[in-house]
């Protein structure tokens, strides 16, 4: 550890350490700054396409003021974007920080890239050799700083913008009226008013570059000071300003925040989550040699190497499915087609007829009656029924059984037996016939068991295919869960609402501005992702009127807080699905 260097040439490990270190400069990691170049340059190109949902607290404006009116739209999206990219990072990196040791660790292992997984595998093994402290404790400690640097950036470029923010949309309501009233006073004021907010930004930009410069962890974070343009010395009181000068200074504008968003697109990229691709990378890569694995034996089996077992498994995959679709899709409907419809036309004739039976049994009663006729002086009613007989002849069959030899010849005892049997065969084929009607009144049902298969994979891709008509995901969607982050984000401007009159109260101005900042970009959200269902309900007009209340800066408190009370309790977009009738 302590031995000096050679003093002619480098060492081998120098060497190679060198050699690690400019391959690893050309990969990307999520520190590297070329992901927020070009999301700069994509926002630079496309910015005249994207426009704020949330309107501005300005009149119906006239042509003349058409100009300012679209600089100051894509101020407000263009502060609105950088916000929301700044929020989502700084929520990544608090849930980050909440995690435990062995989360926080694996984090700073296995979620930073390939090259910081070689470079805190190559320090692990390092410290564990030199057994002068515990390995995981500094890679938790390093884990630690690491996540609470990048926040505290987070948290003051946020404040910042948002402070910006609440400035602008103060001053822009409090100058509507005069902008409509007076426009050729207004707007020279409004644009002076616009830079001196550019300046302040530039001033707390400043004071962060010049606190954070000397401790960061991050090379090169702060090595770009933000310089904004200024608008040349002019008598606001005095003479109107010429549409040369309005010109000019609208430009000014766009130039400032071209360069505001410059700054962010760097300072964001390097405190940003890592992007999708970093945090999976281990997944991605052993999904690719998975990937590559299969299609070397799907190449081995494939006909270009002369074999045809891809073609054979191809075949018995046709075979199987059009099997399925058969025995369980078109052969059970087409029984329950045929069972609904066509039961009395199409049914083949069954083992047993109920005329069968009504043959046996007039058969029995003929045989009951002349043996009661010739068996009994006593004429047998006409109205005698079956069972009524049947005892006459089983009384007489006790009788001829006290001789049974002698009267099998010449007596009763053989037509008894034979009347019995009858008797025995109309038993079995009434129950013959019952069994047969139990079974044909359940054919319906044997044909809805062999349809049952296909009819739960019918219901799973019925179910898939909801889900993504739906759209049911974060706050956009039409489901149940698209409800909850719609009714999560009321509950977020209602704390912020609660928060804003707190720092009032107790007279934080600052902490009071960078709320209402944050409170019109949770309002701005929600007015995004209700917009949609609120039309689809017919509510959209009410529902606009008090988002656009609850970011009045003059508005009572108590107002606002019943506005976010009715709009969870009242509109049918934002109410939870079980509450719908």
């Amino acid at each position: 550890m302590d031995s000096q260097p050679p003093a002619n040439g480098s060492s081998p490990s120098t060497i190679g350490g060198d050699l690690w270190n400019r391959v690893a400069s050309l990969i990307p990691t999520s520190d590297s700054i070329f992901p927020g170049k070009f999301s700069s340059l994509y926002r630079q190109t496309f910015a005249k396409k994207r426009h704020i949902s949330f309107p501005l607290p300005l009149p119906n404006i006239s042509a003349d003021t058409s100009r300012i009116y679209v600089a100051l739209e894509e101020i407000m999206a263009d502060v609105l974007s950088n916000l929301h990219d700044i929020q989502k990072s700084l929520e990544f990196w608090q849930s980050r920080a909440e995690g435990s040791n062995a989360r926080k660790a694996y984090f700073m292992v296995f979620e930073r890239g390939p090259v910081a997984f070689v470079d805190e595998s190559v320090k692990l093994v390092r410290k564990g050799l030199s057994e002068e402290d515990s390995a995981m404790q500094h890679l938790c400690q390093s884990s630690s700083s690491h996540m609470l640097d990048r926040m505290r950036v987070l948290m003051e470029l946020r404040s910042s913008l948002a402070s910006f923010l609440a400035q602008l949309y103060v001053e822009l309501d409090k100058r509507g009226e005069d902008l409509l009233k007076n426009p050729e006073k207004s707007l020279p004021s409004l644009l002076v008013v616009i830079d001196r907010l550019f300046s302040n930004l530039e001033g707390s930009f400043s004071h962060l570059h010049a606190a954070r410069e000397s401790d960061s962890s991050i090379d090169g974070s702060y090595s770009m000071p933000l310089v904004f343009d200024r608008l040349p010395e002019v008598n606001e009181e005095g003479s109107q300003w010429t549409d040369c000068e309005l010109t000019d200074a609208i430009n000014l504008v766009h130039k400032n925040l071209e360069k505001l968003n410059s700054y962010l697109s760097v300072m964001v990229g390097k405190h940003r989550k890592p992007r999708r691709m970093t945090l999976y990378w281990v997944r991605y890569t052993c999904g690719a040699v998975g990937i590559s694995v299969f299609s070397i034996w799907l190449l081995r089996h494939s006909s270009l190497m002369g074999s045809s077992d891809i073609e054979n498994w191809i075949h018995d995959a046709k075979e199987a499915t059009v099997s399925f679709f058969s025995d369980h899709v078109e052969q059970p409907l087409l029984a329950i087609r045929d069972e609904l419809f066509d039961t009395f036309r199409k049914r083949h004739k069954g083992v047993m007829e109920a005329e069968e039976v009504q043959l046996t049994q007039d058969s029995l009663h003929r045989m009951l009656r002349n043996f009661c006729e010739q068996a009994t002086p006593e004429k047998v009613s006409d109205n005698a029924t079956d069972q009524e007989m049947l005892e006459v002849v089983m009384h007489r069959y006790e009788k001829e059984l006290v001789h049974p030899i002698h009267n099998l010849l010449s007596g009763e005892l053989a037509r008894g037996m034979l009347i019995q049997v009858q008797k025995l065969k109309l038993d079995i084929e009434t129950a013959m016939l019952e069994l047969e009607q139990i079974l044909r009144a359940n054919e319906i049902n044997f044909a809805i068991l062999a349809a049952l298969p296909a009819f739960f994979l019918s219901l799973g891709m019925l179910a898939l295919l909801r889900t993504w008509l739906k759209q049911d995901s974060k706050a956009q969607g039409r489901g149940r869960i698209a409800r909850i982050h719609r009714r999560l984000l009321v509950v977020e401007i209602e704390k912020r609402i609660m928060q804003y009159q707190s720092y009032v109260e107790q007279g934080r101005d600052k902490d009071a501005e960078t709320v209402f900042g944050l409170l019109i970009y949770s309002l701005e959200r929600l007015y995004r992702v209700v917009e949609t269902p609120a039309k689809t309900s017919g509510e959209w007009d009410l529902v606009k009127q008090d988002l656009i209340e609850l970011g009045r800066p003059q508005q009572e408190t108590s107002y606002k807080l019943t506005v976010t009370q009715r709009l969870t309790t009242v509109y049918d977009c934002l109410l939870p699905s079980l509450k719908r009738q």
